[in-house]
């Protein structure tokens, strides 16, 4: 694809669209796409290769890291502040981390975030594989991987657009979501088959060394054929002119705070899953890699599906968190083990689907000169808010049961999707429309002019 004059940056919306609450696509793709059309790009392929073997390393390092932390204290809530002490630095530097990742150039940030991330992981290895490791040490690695995470996790999110252009932006964030899921099929399982094998540490050992893979894809990359957007210059009020830019859209903003509550309440699911593991139906490391490895499956076939649409809707993103926090809840009562084990599937789907349609409106709604810093705003609020949530969730889970604690999670996605989806249907001017289609019953919000055009005079 040749870069040519607009290929440097997305579609700005058309004020003249659909309000972003209907059924009206919130971006649409210059061309329809198959599913895997971004991996025809030389540059986005090696990208994808090296995140396929890192990816699988960092799922092998969440699960060998929670396990390690539980088996350390026998607390859920220690595994709380683990992942608030990992996502706390997102919470409060993720918006300079945008300001750092709009001025930088994205391919020599990332060779650095992403040395630093394998020193960590390589560090924790070390400690735990001659056992000295002790629960702090895990503390402070976590938190170190937060730190790079500050500025690689907006940094690789906005990196994509300069890999394959606007036309094929959808399609490789989807993949993107894809590539991460489906290393979540072999991550857990490798690293439960390690911690019940040979111990901890050698999940955290192969972790580090998978980001040879990565780095090296980086070097390869052929810097003419990259779709490079201007950096934006140094200057005062930055950060501020970000939050502006969000906050004056609801496209932007609404949805952001949406992923805020669930990614809160409702994704802590390293303290839920070992929880119902271990305290529940006493299995242990075995059943909590099984689970995880389930809700990557749904996982993967939600950001396939993502692939393949040609658009990302507001409305499928507002159904999508009901459903899973509905799902949650019901996961929550079931009474065995492979029931549990079977609403894996539908949550990583739905979850997933939430993360994709979320990911993808933002960037094509936003203008590739603000891209850092509102992906950064996005991530910290969607991550960051895991020091806050993991805490709670994980105090809820240790007093009333990690039923109680997962079903509360469930219970705060719900509603707060269900309360911005009406929001945003009254910023759009829509109301909600209840009929039958096909012979199946339809429910959706449509302009409020259509609806009373379309109703029976009196």
């Amino acid at each position: 694809m040749s870069p040519g004059p607009g290929a440097a940056s997305a579609p700005a919306p058309d004020p003249h669209d659909s309000p972003p609450a209907s059924d009206a696509p919130a971006a649409r793709p210059a061309r329809k796409s198959s599913m895997f059309s971004s991996l025809k790009v030389r540059n986005y392929r090696l990208f994808f290769m090296g995140q396929v073997v890192s990816n699988i390393g960092t799922w092998m390092q969440r699960i060998a890291q929670d396990w390690l932390v539980l088996s350390l204290t026998g607390s859920s809530a220690a595994v709380g502040i683990t992942t608030a002490l990992q996502f706390l630095p997102m919470l409060l530097f993720g918006l300079y981390g945008g300001v750092l990742v709009d001025r930088l150039r994205k391919r020599p940030t990332l060779l650095v975030t992403q040395s630093a991330m394998a020193l960590t992981a390589i560090a924790l290895a070390v400690l735990t594989l001659t056992g000295h490791v002790q629960v702090w040490h895990v503390y402070v690695a976590a938190f170190a991987v937060g730190l790079a995470t500050v500025v690689d996790n907006p940094a690789r999110q906005s990196f994509v657009s300069e890999l394959v252009g606007p036309g094929q932006l959808q399609n490789a964030v989807s993949l993107n979501s894809a590539n991460f899921q489906s290393a979540r099929l072999v991550g857990p399982a490798v690293a439960g088959l390690l911690i019940t094998g040979v111990g901890t540490g050698y999940a955290f050992l192969f972790n580090g060394l998978s980001f040879i893979a990565p780095l090296t894809g980086l070097l390869l990359m052929r810097a003419r054929e990259l779709h490079l957007v201007e950096r934006a210059p140094r200057g005062k009020g930055q950060l501020r002119e970000g939050v502006r830019y969000v906050t004056g859209r609801p496209e932007l903003i609404w949805p952001i705070v949406l992923v805020g509550f669930v990614g809160t309440f409702a994704f802590n699911f390293p303290v839920y899953l070992s929880a119902f593991a271990d305290d529940v139906f006493h299995a242990g490391a075995g059943a909590y890699s099984m689970f995880n490895t389930l809700m990557a499956v749904g996982s993967v076939v939600g950001a396939l599906l993502a692939a393949r649409r040609g658009t990302a809707r507001l409305r499928l993103l507002i159904v999508a968190a009901m459903a899973f926090g509905a799902l949650e809840i019901l996961a929550a009562t079931t009474p065995t083990l492979w029931m549990f084990a079977l609403l894996m599937v539908p949550l990583g789907l739905f979850g997933m689907t939430v993360n994709v349609t979320t990911n993808t409106s933002i960037q094509m709604s936003t203008d590739p000169a603000m891209r850092g810093r509102v992906m950064a705003l996005y991530m910290m609020i969607f991550l960051g808010g895991s020091p806050v949530g993991a805490p709670i969730v994980g105090w809820i889970t240790d007093t009333y049961g990690a039923r109680i604690g997962l079903a509360t999670g469930g219970a705060v996605a719900a509603v707060a999707a269900a309360v911005i989806g009406l929001i945003l249907a009254r910023v759009g001017n829509l109301r909600l429309s209840v009929g039958w289609h096909g012979g199946h019953p339809r429910v959706r919000f449509v302009p409020r002019e259509q609806q009373e055009a379309l109703a029976p005079a009196a």
